[in-house]
């Protein structure tokens, strides 16, 4: 039995805790640690029950609170080279990592940890680095992808071996070419190194949507550019259309920014 709960989605912090039942990862640590210890006793959930922190990439909304953790709980963390690279020069990463916690991993490379086969892939954002982690345990198969700048063939592929999907879902078109963005950001979020929106989740989502497929996550909406209701009816329309049922032939939620969403029981 897998859990899933994300502790928080979005510009002001993203982090994602996934349990089989005696041990558990988290996946980033950009939200304060003294909201994740509170959200974690909330949640009946034990540090002592997780084995160590993956990292996407480098920006300080992932990354913000990982030394702490790190250092609190004696926890590892797996990143890539240039992803630990760019931790140690975030400013916003206060408390750096101690060097025997500083774990190495290589795209495309599966390691353990934790009971889950883990391979990090690449997603491309304007980051040191950026990857997307497909998780296997037993016959289940969970991937995330955040922060995704454009939709790759390698992206593709991921989907279509996964049973459990967090996707990206930052921005509607038409809100922020009509908000208060100035041009350059605004390009910057459009470029194939900024976010996807939600159209592009929705279309991706179309070709690539298998029968596997049990459950959909969306994540990473942005505060200004999207709303929750907006990023979901655009995905249920876009899908409609190709004769896809949200609700019936797969689940769809949207996780929110500053709250924690879930958790999920999952087969």
């Amino acid at each position: 039995m897998l859990t899933f709960l994300a502790f928080g989605s979005g510009s002001c912090g993203n982090c994602y805790y996934l349990g089989n039942g005696e041990e558990a990862i988290l996946i980033d640590a950009g939200v304060g640690i003294r909201r994740l210890k509170r959200n974690m006793k909330e949640y009946g959930l034990s540090f002592a029950n997780v084995k160590g922190i993956i990292i996407t990439h480098d920006h300080a909304d992932h990354v913000k609170a990982a030394g702490y953790v790190s250092l609190e709980y004696n926890l590892p963390v797996y990143a890539t080279a240039l992803v630990h690279q760019g931790i140690r020069g975030n400013y916003h990463a206060t408390k750096q990592l101690d060097a025997d916690k500083v774990k190495t991993i290589e795209k495309d490379e599966e390691f353990c940890l934790a009971g889950f086969h883990i391979t990090p892939f690449p997603i491309p954002h304007d980051s040191a680095e950026n990857v997307g982690y497909h998780i296997r345990f037993g016959e289940e198969a969970f991937t995330i992808m955040t922060d995704v700048g454009m939709v790759t063939d390698c992206i593709k592929e991921y989907i279509l071996k996964s049973n459990y999907l967090v996707l990206e879902s930052n921005y509607d078109e038409e809100m922020l070419r009509n908000g208060k963005y100035p041009k350059m950001l605004q390009e910057r979020i459009m470029s194939g190194t900024g976010h996807l929106s939600n159209h592009q989740a929705a279309e991706v989502l179309a070709e690539c949507l298998h029968p596997g497929l049990k459950y959909v996550w969306l994540c990473h909406l942005s505060e200004e550019n999207n709303h929750p209701e907006l990023a979901r009816k655009t995905v249920e329309m876009h899908l409609r259309a190709f004769g896809i049922i949200a609700g019936k032939d797969f689940q769809l939620e949207v996780l929110r920014r500053q709250l924690p969403t879930g958790p999920w029981q999952l087969a």
